[in-house]
């Protein structure tokens, strides 16, 4: 494993496997931007049944509530690499049969809702194999750069290479995107299956262990880790705060600021924007205060930023408000991984990670229910002052966090962890 001295902050080298996990990631999420932004478009024109279109959209938190925990423990189990590209295959096979099928006109809203389901069913085991695999590539001192330059690559071709191929893949045919999306899969697949990496060791498993015991093992391993616990429980709150915002953010830009369309698409410009430039300082915040500190700071910005966006009606505190939370969001997405991937016994990175994932993710569609109901009776600023009011809960979660660390010890199995500065 490579690294090399960057401005004082180790960070990892390209060659040696990193530079073709970071191209298979970020090719892989500019397909997923297509996707995305295609997906919502072609619903429309299947059907104008609102709760039918909303269930495209939950499919893709469902997946994660039922199968998240069985993929970490599997992702555990097998070789990470030749899962991550096997389920690339898969799922670019998947899309592509999809474009065959909108290319000849015979798509229907439940050939998408199953597709929705498939793909993110396929993703709980990829997410978490990468999430494992990643210290197996560049080591624990450079895990915090690593994470910062893939979320970084990431949002830039998601968040702003993808949006102008969008109309041009459009004009070409409702089947172009998913058709395109399917030829990224394919080449994050092979970039992927070329990594010559071995195999990290694993201590054979007990006779009679089975996946409910080993997943039960990784709830528990998150559940006795301090510093963890806490992070997962700031990370629900903050999640159900952004899915209140995000929900209803297009009904308070326009019927609140009554900025329009044009300014709901600012925003969001806004908060990529502010996402982008957060990867940069992310580990230089780390290395200086600590990663659960850098948590803290984080937190309270974006409370800052959600009582800004509630009480300021201007188009201009709307935007600063947006970039602050994609800013900060950022430098929370980034230490909150690196945490967890540093204090999760080598063996069982997966199934931490799965059992972080689901708990987390579970925040996402609690949090738009509750905005909408927020929404109406308080006012459409309302869900902006309710997610900070969650923010601030959040930070007051990590305190138990800050306390003298200890050694991370599984009780079950006597696994213990290195020491981790919070």
């Amino acid at each position: 494993m490579a690294t090399v001295e960057a401005a004082g902050v180790r960070a990892p080298a390209w060659r040696g496997g990193f530079g073709r996990l970071w191209s298979a990631a970020v090719v892989s999420r500019f397909g997923d931007a297509l996707r995305t932004a295609a997906l919502p478009l072609l619903a429309v024109r299947l059907t104008d049944d609102p709760l039918v279109i909303a269930s495209v959209t939950a499919c893709g938190y469902l997946p994660w509530l039922l199968f998240g925990l069985l993929g970490g423990a599997v992702a555990d189990r097998v070789d990470q690499r030749r899962a991550m590209w096997a389920v690339d295959t898969v799922r670019g096979g998947l899309v592509a049969c999809f474009a065959l099928a909108v290319g000849l006109g015979h798509a229907t809203i439940g050939l998408l809702i199953a597709l929705a389901f498939a793909l993110t069913t396929l993703q709980t085991l990829f997410d978490n194999a990468s999430t494992a695999l990643l210290p197996s590539l560049v080591g624990k001192e450079t895990l915090g750069s690593a994470n910062a330059r893939l979320m970084t690559g990431q949002q830039l071709a998601g968040g702003f290479l993808a949006g102008p191929f969008v109309p041009l893949l459009l004009a070409l045919g409702a089947a172009a995107p998913f058709a395109a999306d399917a030829v990224t899969y394919l080449l994050a697949a092979a970039l992927v299956a070329s990594l010559r990496i071995r195999a990290p060791e694993r201590e054979p498993r007990p006779a009679g262990s089975t996946l409910r015991a080993e997943v039960a093992e990784g709830v528990r391993t998150l559940w006795h880790d301090r510093v963890l616990r806490a992070v997962c429980t700031a990370t629900l709150l903050c999640n159900i705060g952004m899915g209140a915002l995000i929900a209803t953010l297009v009904l308070h830009v326009t019927g609140w600021l009554h900025a329009g369309n044009a300014g709901f698409a600012a925003a969001m410009t806004a908060y990529s924007a502010g996402s982008l430039a957060g990867g940069g300082p992310a580990q230089w915040i780390a290395r200086r205060i600590g990663g659960v500190r850098s948590l803290f700071l984080g937190g309270c910005v974006q409370t800052a930023a959600l009582v800004l966006l509630g009480t300021v009606r201007h188009l201009g505190a709307l935007l600063a408000g947006m970039a602050l939370l994609g800013l900060m969001g950022m430098v929370w997405n980034v230490n909150q991984v690196t945490l967890m991937q540093q204090r999760s016994p080598a063996a069982m990175v997966g199934r931490v990670s799965s059992a972080f994932r689901t708990a987390s993710t579970s925040g996402a569609p609690v949090g738009a229910l509750l905005g909408g109901t927020v929404a109406g009776a308080y006012g459409l600023n309302g869900p902006a002052l309710f997610a900070a009011v969650l923010f601030g809960l959040a930070v007051a979660s990590l305190i138990p966090a800050h306390l003298p660390d200890v050694s991370v010890v599984e009780p079950d199995d006597g696994a213990t962890t290195a020491h981790v500065k919070p």
